[in-house]
């Protein structure tokens, strides 16, 4: 049976006559948009302060590392986060997730080195774990499922936001304020939502007798380093048929079948394994990998393509990105509220898989002399594919599980898609990089292999100082890359149009008596 939950002014879900939410549920919510955008805006924010921050501090071998320990520790920590949720009341936890990501922030604005930096972005990732999937869980929490569709736009929105404005916040805030405000600009928002949250919020207090799954725990964190790992390192650090590399993968392996195993034997399993008998929230499990596969894989190298071939400025490369996240936006408030209308919602994931098919194979067919404008159309498709998907697969993952389970559920699925991206990046970059060099070697010559050796990824100044022979190689070469990097996006998109067939449309909680049981 689902608990009662009460923002001050009466039960989830309550609404006054005129149909409005009451305004401290409102409240509620910003601080919670709030808190989206602080764990999606940080990473966009940072790597556009990271040549000043390497400048100032040093250690550019260790560069990377800023970038992985924060990725580690969120990957490693979001299934825990869901799960102390479920144990000992959402409010307490998502709170402290908060705190724990401020003070990361602070320590890390107050880094005097880069092992420094390096160990504060963990603490900071730790935190941040905890943030996407508390603000998914407690929305779970207070709103039916039926109008939770309302409330994708703003979430689609609030990314899209953070998607475009990360660069240039982050190049403002880096010119004119210095790099450290990079991070100390999280804190004043921070505790604004903070406030909101503490005031506001009133969830039942809970309290577990059952022990946290250390074991489970530790397993799967182990597990899911080593796969961060592998594909952080893969092809860049290390060749992929390297002895660290094959080591890495053994010991994922290893540590996630033993924590699948183990999951079976624990009281109190940090994943029950039973929520994935639900055929839905399996199924949205999948569609949410290859979401993150194929986003992240385009917003990595949509700007690359655009500022070496199409020669746009890298000042705005996240205005680059319009097109896509403005289609996004646009489909994921209409599928917000056709849902919320009606409560059918497996038309999107069919729809969204196919846009993402032809969108992705649409860019694969750029070249030299493509314009930006059609660039522009094309990237349109795919975002009006993911806006189909973005939420829809968090809504009908909750959906699709009890009360008690929410938490899990909702870290679970931020976990595949996470995971996802991880991938998309990794295989996506290996075949980019291999593809580049390859071109570079058969129009440039030794000249080419050389200007790549290093990275098949040139900034503006390293493209300006080639001759124009070398330059107009590296622009065919970049195309290539992408051209192979997004047919197989495309290749996978098709997994998720296969999926998104086998969904099952059930009835969302809270659309009335004919409501079923979510399977």
């Amino acid at each position: 049976m689902a608990e009662t939950l009460t923002v001050d002014t009466g039960p989830a879900g309550q609404e006054t006559q005129d149909g409005k939410r009451p305004r401290s549920v409102r409240v509620v919510l910003l601080a919670l948009m709030i808190t989206m955008m602080l764990a999606m805006l940080d990473n966009m924010i940072i790597g556009t302060a990271m040549p000043t921050i390497v400048g100032e501090l040093g250690g550019l071998e260790h560069l990377s590392w800023v970038v992985t320990s924060y990725t580690l520790a969120t990957a490693a920590s979001t299934p825990l986060w869901g799960k102390l949720g479920d144990m000992y009341g959402r409010k307490g936890v998502f709170m402290a997730s908060i705190v724990l990501f401020l003070i990361g922030s602070a320590l890390s604005g107050m880094a005097q080195d880069m092992g420094q930096l390096i160990g504060f972005r963990a603490v900071q990732g730790l935190g941040a774990g905890g943030l996407m999937v508390g603000v998914m869980a407690i929305i779970g929490d207070l709103i039916p499922p039926r109008e939770r569709g309302k409330y994708q736009g703003m979430m689609a929105g609030v990314m899209a936001l953070a998607m475009i404005g990360g660069p240039l916040v982050g190049g403002t805030i880096t010119d004119h304020w210095g790099w450290r405000w990079a991070f100390y600009i999280n804190l004043p928002l921070g505790v604004v939502a903070l406030a909101a949250i503490s005031v506001v919020l009133h969830l039942p207090r809970k309290r577990s007798q059952a022990r946290i799954d250390y074991l489970g725990a530790g397993l799967l964190t182990v597990g899911i380093t080593a796969i961060v790992l592998v594909t952080t390192w893969g092809g860049t650090e290390y060749a992929w048929d390297s002895a660290m590399i094959m080591e890495l993968v053994a010991i994922g392996v290893v540590a996630l079948v033993g924590f699948v195993f183990w999951q079976t034997k624990a009281a109190e399993p940090v994943v029950p394994l039973h929520i994935f008998r639900s055929r839905n929230f399996t199924l949205m499990s999948v569609i949410g990998f290859i979401t993150g596969f194929v986003m992240f894989g385009a917003t990595l190298f949509l700007p690359l393509y655009q500022q070496s071939v199409q020669g746009a400025s890298a000042t705005n490369s996240g205005l680059l990105l319009l097109p896509m996240l403005g289609a996004m936006l646009v489909t994921s408030m209409v599928a917000g509220r056709v849902t919320t209308n009606t409560g059918r919602y497996k038309l999107f994931p069919v729809v969204g898989g196919a846009l993402m098919v032809v969108g992705l194979y649409l860019l694969s067919t750029m070249d030299t002399g493509t314009s930006r404008f059609t660039s522009g159309v094309f990237m349109a498709v795919v975002g009006l594919g993911m806006g189909c998907l973005m939420q829809i697969t968090m809504l009908v993952a909750q959906n699709s599980v009890e009360m008690k389970d929410m938490g899990v559920a909702s870290s679970s699925t931020t976990l595949f898609r996470t995971l996802g991206s991880s991938f998309g990046v990794a295989v996506m970059g290996a075949l980019f990089n291999n593809r580049v060099q390859d071109v570079m070697s058969e129009r440039a010559g030794l000249l080419g292999a050389k200007v790549t050796e290093q990275s098949a990824q040139l900034d503006a100044a390293s493209l300006a100082k080639l001759p124009e022979a070398a330059r107009e190689a590296y622009q065919h070469a970049v195309s290539s890359g992408t051209h192979s990097a997004f047919l197989l996006g495309a290749v996978v998109a098709v997994l998720s149009l296969v999926t998104a067939v086998f969904v099952k449309e059930v009835p969302l909680k809270g659309t009335g008596p004919e409501a079923k049981p979510a399977e």
